[in-house]
């Protein structure tokens, strides 16, 4: 089983500014290659301050110019938001420049605000998300393109340049339903899904549709993976446990209300507001806990099948805690899954996003 670092950007303070946000995410990048984790992820989201990244295909080519060999996931683009006329141009130019290591992550979106803000009413993100994906996927494999359909319509036209690999880029699809799960699977894409809740059912009936999947398609999806998103971070002590938590259940408050709350944003910032679940009853659901504890918890993942863990690390905490947590994860867990030993931290300092200007 491997593990990805999801480049979550919170941002809770406007006084912290948006260059360091960013660099932040780029130390954990760097560090997270020089210690053998498999990936990066990176999400897009637009005039919020939780999940921040309107730009994901420009910081997954930045990434790539400063790591060596770590895969680059998009976790997810939101595809109804682009015009895939243009956009498959974008996807092909940053799979070169990321020199194959990109995975381009796609979804609906999922939160009303952004997304009705900028012109897509929710109720349509299913139907423009199917179509927008049939275009993108058109534009990838075949030349001379037109499209009739009822978001698109265009006459013939052909990308440039051509994707470097046929099909552009491996494509991951973020899904939670089983049944979701099963029907990507069987199209020929890589998973990406949660257990929201927790619910170990949930998550067990998630991974049943993913293996039936590709038990149906004969050999066909040998190489699709399934991965798991989860809040995670390592706490050496129970005074860090109830801390990291604390911090935690404060950014479930702003997810909720953005996710399927009411929405409220004051000039970019969301809003805090009361959950339902009380912090003890979070803190079961999350991965936040010592090292020895977390290998006994992901064992359970790994026994299902699971074969990459996205781990949000960024919710409030200072970057020096999630650097702290990377390396120690690195060190006493990461090895009991990958079967290889952590590289060593290298000793120079990463180039700062204000020093290559």
């Amino acid at each position: 089983m491997e593990f990805c670092v999801q480049l979550s950007s919170d941002y809770p303070d406007k006084a912290y500014g948006g260059d360091r946000v960013y660099q932040d995410m780029l130390d954990q990048a760097q560090l997270a290659d020089r210690l053998g984790f498999d990936a990066v992820s990176i999400t897009e989201h637009h005039l919020v301050n939780c999940l921040m990244m309107p730009a994901p295909l420009t910081f997954a080519v930045k990434i790539a110019a400063h790591t060596q060999q770590i895969k680059i996931l998009t976790s997810v683009v939101v595809l109804p938001l682009h015009d895939m006329r243009t956009y498959a141009g974008e996807v092909v130019v940053a799979d070169i420049f990321c020199e194959g290591r990109l995975f381009l992550g796609v979804g609906r979106g999922a939160f009303k605000f952004e997304m009705e803000r900028l012109g897509v009413p929710m109720e349509e993100t299913r139907e423009r998300f199917d179509e927008s994906l049939d275009v993108l996927q058109a534009l990838l494999t075949e030349e001379e393109v037109s499209w009739h359909g009822k978001h698109y319509q265009f006459e013939a036209l052909t990308i440039m340049p051509r994707p470097v690999r046929p099909g552009g880029p491996p494509m991951m699809m973020a899904v939670m339903n089983p049944e979701g799960i099963y029907a990507c699977t069987r199209r020929g894409f890589h998973i990406q899904t949660t257990p929201l809740s927790g619910n170990h059912q949930m998550l067990v009936d998630q991974v049943d549709a993913f293996n039936r999947a590709k038990t149906d398609m004969d050999g066909a999806g040998d190489g699709l993976t399934l991965s798991l998103s989860r809040v995670a971070h390592v706490a050496a002590s129970d005074a860090e446990r109830v801390r990291k938590n604390r911090a935690a259940y404060d950014y479930y408050c702003r997810f909720d209300n953005i996710y399927l709350g009411p929405g409220i944003v004051d000039a970019g910032m969301i809003r805090q507001i009361p959950r339902a679940q009380s912090a003890e009853e979070l803190e079961k659901s999350l991965l936040i806990c010592t090292p020895s504890e977390m290998v006994d918890r992901l064992g359970t993942y790994a026994d299902l099948g699971i074969d990459r863990v996205i781990m949000n690390l960024n919710f409030g905490l200072e970057s020096a805690d999630t650097l702290e947590a990377l390396q120690c994860f690195a060190e006493e867990v990461m090895p009991h899954f990958t079967d290889r030993p952590a590289r060593i931290r290298a000793q120079t300092s990463p180039p700062s996003l204000q020093a290559v200007r």
